[in-house]
């Protein structure tokens, strides 16, 4: 599918930019539009100094230039009205480094794609919609809010619904019907979703590449004959990484010879890793900094392939990239029953849900998968074909650049 508008109306530059260090699904998101249009416009990608340098060797990859931005948001849980008050004026100041950033581009011929919530951030929305065309993307539900909480965010939402250069993606159903309080039926209907996605073509080439799992176990230290379980993402809380763990332990004490690795861009804290430590896994359970696997993000896609199980069993979520990734390439996997999560994994069918916080559900899940070669096969295989049918990079980055060139052409 091609643009339908003009080359006179098409965007001249679209800019990707967030104000955090942390990178994940929401950055690879971004790396799949942008490869995809950049045949048709200049994009690049802002983003703050200090951002793990695997994601610049990603950019540079994929032939992107990006800007680096010296303010950033502090995303770490807050305790303490003084705590929740620093990192409430650290968050003003990150947006307004990362508005002097943008508004030095020419928004004549511009979109921006930005990483800031509507309902947290309508001020710098406001400030930037004013100059041209500014897009959202919403990753995750909006959560069960107080009555107060309630009033503060249909007030939020109806002035980010009013601005006439604002416009709002989701990257799953789910995220997208938990508007439904708080917008009208007009804005909804003008939200689309743009999937959480994998690269067919990547797939593709990792997916027919030279493997030789047994090397890359040794280069690793993972056991050479067990089962390997494996989890990537940020290594936090709500991921479910402690369920893993405890899963891990289960199993480890009912004598099952099964491994777990987690790859992880997150840097442990010594409390962390004591805590790693307590649950006496050994060398069944391995964390894997994503920087050691390779520079590209092909890398990472090639070395998904060692494992014969994906888990990822989180509490909050949108439609995570790496569990999408696993399931391209034919590796059951085992999820929560939340969030997004069910619209790719379709339970007994596409893979295993379970429900969060259970890790002797997971302990169970992964054990009939070890069990069962059958399984593996059958619920890999359909999980791979859901994928690439349903989550391909390719339509989401039209859907979007269509958005982008609707957007340029309403200026007009």
């Amino acid at each position: 599918m091609k643009s339908e508008y003009q080359t006179e109306t098409l965007p001249k530059e679209v800019v990707f930019a967030w104000n955090y260090l942390e990178w994940g699904g929401a950055q690879i998101y971004f790396l799949g539009i942008a490869r995809r249009i950049m045949d048709r416009c200049r994009v690049r990608f802002v983003f703050p100094r200090g951002t793990d340098a695997q994601f610049l060797d990603f950019c540079k990859a994929a032939g992107i230039g990006f800007e680096l931005i010296e303010s950033r948001a502090d995303l770490a849980p807050a305790d303490g009205i003084g705590r929740k008050l620093r990192r409430h004026l650290n968050k003003i100041r990150a947006e307004i480094s990362m508005i002097r950033a943008l508004n030095r581009y020419d928004r004549k011929d511009s979109v921006l794609h930005v990483e800031l919530s509507p309902w947290q951030s309508v001020t710098a929305l406001a400030v930037l919609s004013a100059g041209g065309p500014v897009f959202s993307t919403m990753h995750n539900r909006l959560p069960t809010a107080s009555g107060w909480r309630r009033r503060l965010w249909n007030l939020k939402f109806a002035m980010v619904s009013r601005l006439e250069n604002f416009r709002l993606f989701t990257s799953n159903r789910d995220a997208k019907e938990s508007l439904a309080p708080y917008v009208s039926p007009d804005f909804l209907g003008r939200t689309a979703v743009t999937y959480t996605n994998v690269d067919p073509d990547e797939v593709a080439e990792a997916f027919g590449a030279e493997f030789d799992a047994l090397a890359l176990r040794m280069r690793f230290g993972i056991p050479e004959n067990e089962l390997l379980v494996l989890s990537v993402g940020q290594f936090i809380d709500r991921k479910g990484r402690w369920d893993v763990l405890e899963a891990a332990r289960i199993l480890e004490r009912m004598g099952e010879k099964i491994s777990f690795v987690w790859i992880t861009n997150s840097e442990l804290s010594e409390a962390e890793r004591e805590k790693v430590g307590e649950f006496g896994l050994g060398a069944r359970f391995r964390l894997i900094r994503s920087a050691d696997i390779g520079t590209n993000h092909l890398d990472l896609m090639r070395f998904l392939r060692i494992a014969d199980v994906f888990v990822l069993p989180s509490y909050v979520e949108g439609l995570p990239i790496s569990l999408l990734e696993a399931m391209s390439l034919g590796i059951p996997s085992v999820s929560t029953d939340v969030n997004g999560i069910p619209e790719a994994i379709i339970d007994g069918e596409t893979g295993l849900l379970i429900a969060p916080g259970d890790a002797p559900a997971l302990a169970a899940a992964v054990r009939s998968l070890s069990l069962d070669d059958g399984l593996r096969t059958r619920l890999g295989s359909a999980g791979r074909e859901k994928v690439l049918r349903e989550f391909n990079e390719k339509e989401v980055a039209e859907i979007a650049f269509e958005a982008y060139a609707k957007a340029c052409k309403g200026k007009r």
